[in-house]
């Protein structure tokens, strides 16, 4: 059977797409169990994320998949042919190194993937439906995963808003777990950037919103407190770093209220990240001392580098995955010829035991040790050599490849005087 893999990810459709047949973590040993009561499947193995649903499998008929994957979705295999793709053997192993390494995850280099490809793993293995050769190609890919992150620099620079805020705060204080922190609105970019500051483990967590339950929501997830924006006035000199991204059409924190904050503070420094549009902060308050204001623009900089960074360590990285990718496949070849080897060796050790059991009847009658031992070399010879001296005399159309043949296999010089 074939190796192959089935997929639709971010690159080839849209969310509205690939919500569709993306498959829940508990509905993941169900879908592989009927995935492979499907006589043409043998191994299986799903990868189901925000951002791809991949069938990794060893087939002999890969469009049985495609199908499968339609029915159990309930879908018309039409609405989602369009965006799937089908890669045979070579391809699927470039796919999973490439995947397992971050290079096809919609930031590049990003480690989470990894994780949830173990994850997939697991499941199949649970599930009764992780074969020699799926086994065999994820424990590949994480080992071609760890070579990549640890000799390019594919993740060494952070890629992201609210990585770089944590980053940039770093180097203005040398703990963060020893500093107050103050997040000025409650959306899905102060949750990112909270949930990067959080795991820090941060003295102390404050959440500031307009709608006061929502912000009570976030802070207790973040295991913090929540304040009305109204208290800002009292309270932003208690914080060491701020954190804002509101809807306001108007500054919240004008310069007025940071001098004050930093007088009562006694000229101690404060972060301060942006993160609105239009600006939360009034841009003068980065003019102070004793203030270091980063705006969005300021982090997108430090965002660009990192993606550049990433960018060149791609090269080295798809090296890597090449030479990778022929190892494995050299692998995956001796895999067809591992049952010819076994029979071999048993057509060999029978012909041996049966000589043997001759041999050893001549002895017990008393016949000469010598002469038994040269009878016996001489018939187990003639016996591992009659199948492919007949071969040669019989061939037909291949008789012009297998004298090269027989002179590999039984390492025969040239000078020998085969194909003479």
């Amino acid at each position: 059977m074939a190796l192959f893999t089935l997929g639709i990810n971010h690159h080839t459709a849209p969310l509205s797409v690939r919500e569709q047949i993306a498959f829940q973590t508990d509905a993941v040993p169900h879908a592989l169990a009927d995935l492979t009561r499907c006589k043409a499947v043998d191994e299986a193995a799903i990868l189901s994320t925000c951002n791809r649903t991949e069938v990794y499998f060893a087939t002999d008929a890969p469009e049985a998949a495609t199908q499968w994957l339609a029915d159990y979705h309930r879908l018309a295999r039409h609405e989602i042919e369009p965006y799937l793709y089908t890669y045979p053997e070579r391809e699927a192993v470039r796919h999973a190194f490439r995947v397992a390494s971050g290079l096809d995850s919609m930031v590049l280099g990003e480690p989470q993937i990894l994780g949830q490809m173990k994850e997939a793993v697991r499941a199949a293995d649970q599930a009764g439906t992780l074969g020699t050769t799926l086994h065999k190609l994820f424990q590949h890919s994480f080992a071609v995963a760890k070579e990549v992150r640890a000799t390019t620099a594919i993740g060494a620079n952070v890629v992201s808003m609210a990585a770089a805020a944590v980053r940039l705060a770093e180097r203005i204080f040398e703990r963060i777990a020893d500093q107050t922190i103050l997040f000025i609105g409650a959306g899905e970019m102060i949750e990112l950037c909270a949930t990067h500051f959080c795991a820090q483990r941060p003295k102390q967590v404050v959440v500031a919103n307009r709608t006061v339950e929502r912000g009570l929501a976030l802070a207790e997830r973040l295991g913090g407190k929540a304040i009305r924006l109204e208290e800002l006035g009292e309270r932003l000199s208690q914080f060491d770093i701020v954190v804002s991204c509101t809807a306001s059409p108007l500054p919240i924190l004008g310069l007025g209220l940071v001098e004050r904050a930093i007088r009562t503070r006694r000229h101690r420094p404060m972060f301060m990240v942006d993160l609105a549009v239009p600006r939360d902060i009034e841009y003068e308050v980065g003019e102070m001392d004793d203030v270091f204001l980063y705006t969005v623009d300021d982090l997108a900089q430090v965002v660009e580098s990192g993606l550049e960074s990433r960018q060149a360590a791609v090269v080295d990285a798809e090296a890597i995955i090449s030479e990778r990718v022929d190892g494995f496949l050299r692998w995956l070849a001796t895999r067809g010829t591992v049952p010819v080897i076994r029979s071999l060796r048993d057509a060999a050790e029978r012909a041996r035991r049966h000589e043997m059991e001759h041999a050893l009847k001549l002895l017990a009658r008393g016949e000469d040790p010598v002469r038994v031992l040269e009878q016996f070399s001489h018939r187990l010879t003639n016996k591992f050599l009659h199948a492919p001296t007949q071969a040669l005399v019989q061939a037909g159309s291949e008789r012009d490849d297998l004298p090269a043949l027989v002179g590999r296999l039984f390492h025969l010089h040239p000078d020998s005087g085969y194909g003479d």
